[in-house]
């Protein structure tokens, strides 16, 4: 295969900054302007100024007169990585897009090479779809950054299979008192660690899930957390994975209204004698994407209303019992004794997670790389759980397939300490459900 030449897109590297390490043998060109825009991030705590630090300080490592005069090996020698620092300016660029910005400077760039070059393709790579938009207008080729997307989302992992016409007699050696089946036996096979069934036969049905530490599938019972009762088959096997002690890591998929994040904390609450500190956290993602400095009030005012969906859970909790009930009044002491948090993700940068029960809200909105990072941060005893609708994208550079919730499904099944399962059914009502699905 022919040799290509990748110009790099400043969000490509704010969402990997190791992407240099990720086009194989073929050859990368930063443009200046890239450099430019990344060292307007350097400085902040969210997960993209990480990012441009540590881009930077690779580029240190590299640093010399052959970036910019002939280019840096990288692939084990088989490519190259260069910047140029000249042809910023191509005359069709300015006269189809009037306005200066650092966009259009990639675009001259690409369109320099695309002109110098004719034995080879010169492909731009961006997470921003009006910019490979338009670099096809110009006649470049562009694609988006493909390393950590999956290929086809409608094949995502569910975490549930439905068998039908299954036999009598092994749903009833299922439904005897901690009945366990051996898979092989009832010719099951191809089965995921914690994947949860639905046995059908024509006159009985079970609900069920591969225990992996007993090679066996058992029957998976009905029960409730905090009050919070699963309403159908998914709402069930999501509850019985997130009260799991074998289970370290579970995500839960599904538009909204379909009880994940209710679920989750219901979970928690129930099983918080096994854990230190219940914590809930969500990105902070401002509607068109304006800085926090924006919203009036001190921080925890401009923090409060990304915060009230957890809290609006948190009291539908609450309200299954009455104001007297110890229940009750166990969730406010928790809040008062910091027994529950619940904070923005960027908070937790620094933090030990010893023996906690940690639900990441909203996690589509996360890159492949944070879910990384959250993750490696889970210490002894910590169990975290990701909740999110891998459709219902709140960042322009991250879709469904290439969303950090999405990643973490299609990388983590088969994994013995890992469940998930796609909420289909909404649960809130008639009428949220009826929106989700029509609107």
């Amino acid at each position: 295969m022919a040799k290509k030449t990748f110009v790099v897109d400043t969000n490509v590297i704010l969402h990997d900054y190791n992407c240099i390490n990720s086009f194989q043998d073929n050859d990368i060109v930063i443009p200046i302007a890239v450099l430019e825009e990344i060292d307007r991030f350097k400085s902040g705590h969210a997960q993209i100024h990480y990012n441009a630090r540590a881009f930077t300080r690779m580029l240190d490592s590299l640093s010399g007169n052959k970036l910019v005069e002939g280019g840096v090996a990288i692939a084990n020698g088989e490519g190259k990585l260069r910047i140029i620092i000249n042809h910023q300016h191509e005359p069709e660029v300015g006269e189809i897009f009037s306005e200066d910005n650092v966009d259009h400077r990639i675009l001259s760039v690409a369109l320099y090479l695309t002109k110098k070059s004719k034995e080879r393709d010169i492909v731009v790579v961006s997470k921003d779809v009006n910019l490979r938009l338009k670099a096809k207008a110009l006649g470049i080729i562009s694609q988006d950054y493909f390393t950590d997307r999956i290929r086809d989302i409608e094949q995502l992992y569910p975490g549930k299979r439905l068998f039908e016409d299954f036999d009598d007699k092994y749903i009833d050696i299922l439904c005897q008192n901690e009945g366990s089946l051996d898979p092989t036996t009832a010719g099951l096979n191809d089965l995921c660690p914690n994947e949860y069934y639905i046995l059908k036969s024509k006159k009985k049905s079970v609900l069920a899930y591969y225990n992996p530490v007993m090679k066996v599938i058992q029957r998976v019972e009905k029960k409730s957390a905090y009050k919070i009762s699963p309403r159908n088959a998914e709402q069930l096997f999501a509850l019985h994975a997130l009260m799991n002690p074998d289970v370290l890591l579970v995500s839960l998929s599904g538009r909204a209204g379909t009880g994940k994040t209710l679920l989750a904390l219901a979970a928690a609450l129930e099983i918080r004698t096994q854990f230190q500190q219940i914590y809930l956290a969500r990105p902070i993602v401002p509607l068109s994407n304006k800085d926090l400095g924006f919203l009036p009030g001190d921080i925890r005012a401009k923090m409060d209303p990304f915060m009230q969906p957890l809290f609006d859970n948190l009291t539908v909790i609450k309200n299954q019992y009455q104001k007297k009930d110890p229940h009750y009044k166990k969730i406010g002491t928790m809040l008062k004794d910091e027994e529950l948090m619940i904070s923005p993700l960027a908070f937790i940068r620094g933090r030990s997670l010893e023996r906690i029960f940690f639900i990441v809200d909203e996690a589509q909105n996360l890159t492949p790389h944070e879910i990384k990072t959250i993750i490696t941060r889970a210490g002894e005893g910590t169990k975290v759980i990701f909740t999110g609708d891998p459709y219902q994208i709140d960042t322009p550079y991250l879709d469904a397939q290439s969303n950090g919730l999405t990643y973490l499904i299609d990388r983590m099944k088969g994994q013995s300490i890992y469940a998930h399962i796609t909420l289909e059914k909404g649960e809130r009502s008639l009428l949220a459900d009826l929106a989700s699905t029509l609107l």
